[in-house]
């Protein structure tokens, strides 16, 4: 994925969010699967992250994990909620399992084990959520260099389809074109997206009222997607926000067959929930002709090339929400 720009080159950016705060409270969920060298990072942020609210509530929902995620969890000292699912639910069932146990009014702040929070994020992003036109707030997303990820995507189309599939990723979206939002004013100021990236993202209650819980049925990848366009077509509106910060250390699907093949599954099954037979056929092929020409370049290209054309997935039971 492409940088923009470090903090550093915009004057806004060493500054403190502005010290605005909403009035509702906000649940934050981690969602792990053997995520113990990554959850004592995020957990060691909330207190900087959630500075400036009183009403919180922060929740481990692990997936299973056979590593020490679980016992990091409970015995680090900021104080969490755990709920173990006993099994590999994946990412939506486990956000659904925590908003379960939350007050409805609360509003919820989904986050991966290997988010950091920077200071006063989750108090902008709770003042943006408490305006009533917003469902989901998505905060500005840093690199581990400090580069601004470009975190925002367009709704799937057959346009964004084919231009990433022809032109590659990186150039469909310097030309507008692909599912990757490039456009640098929208990093630096901000404003409406059709999705974002799921490893950090704020839903308001009443996104949680209106849309209601999250379709575990993807497991892992889409189910933003899909949780976003639900979002919208309620009227709500999805944002994106520069002035609450996070830095992200992981996303390495690229290299992983499994992870690939399953984005890709989950990319073709989002886009045929929306449209008919014959787009949908338009956009794997999409699929088959960009992985065909990149096939050389790595395992996971030729992992999404199978899977566009049908294969299986090879390695059950994977949890991880590692985007």
């Amino acid at each position: 994925m492409d940088a923009l720009r470090t903090p550093s080159d915009d004057p806004r950016a060493s500054q403190t969010p502005s010290p605005v705060k909403g009035t509702a409270g906000i649940a934050v969920v981690i969602v792990t699967y053997n995520s113990e060298e990554v959850l004592p990072g995020l957990l060691d942020s909330l207190a900087e992250g959630l500075e400036g609210l009183t009403r919180r509530d922060v929740i481990v929902v692990d997936n299973d994990s056979r590593d020490a995620s679980v016992e990091l969890a409970r015995a680090h000292p900021f104080g969490v909620r755990v709920i173990e699912t006993g099994r590999n639910a994946g990412f939506a069932a486990g956000i659904n399992a925590a908003a379960a146990t939350t007050d409805k009014d609360m509003h919820l702040l989904v986050l991966n084990p290997d988010i950091r929070l920077h200071r006063g994020a989750a108090a902008r992003l709770v003042a943006r959520l408490d305006d009533p036109s917003i469902g989901v707030v998505a905060p500005q997303m840093l690199n581990e260099d400090g580069m601004v990820a470009q975190s925002l995507r367009r709704e799937p189309s057959l346009m964004t389809a084919w231009s990433d599939a022809l032109a590659g990723t990186r150039l469909a979206a310097r030309l507008g074109l692909g599912e990757i939002v490039a456009d640098p004013l929208l990093y630096r100021t901000g404003g409406k997206v059709d999705w974002a990236t799921g490893a950090a993202l704020a839903v308001s209650a009443r996104s949680r009222s209106v849309v209601g819980d999250w379709d575990d049925s993807f497991f892992l990848y889409s189910e933003e997607v899909d949780y976003m366009q639900r979002v919208r077509r309620a009227g709500l509106a999805v944002v994106y926000d520069t002035q609450a910060r996070t830095t992200h250390i992981g996303g390495a699907y690229h290299n992983d067959y499994f992870l690939s093949t399953l984005m890709t599954k989950n990319r073709i099954r989002y886009f045929r929930r929306h449209h008919g037979a014959l787009a949908t056929a338009l956009f794997r092929l999409s699929i088959v002709v960009g992985e065909t020409m990149r096939m050389g370049l790595g395992a996971g290209h030729r992992a999404a090339l199978r899977a566009a054309l049908g294969g299986s997935l090879r390695q059950p039971g994977y949890g991880a929400p590692n985007r």
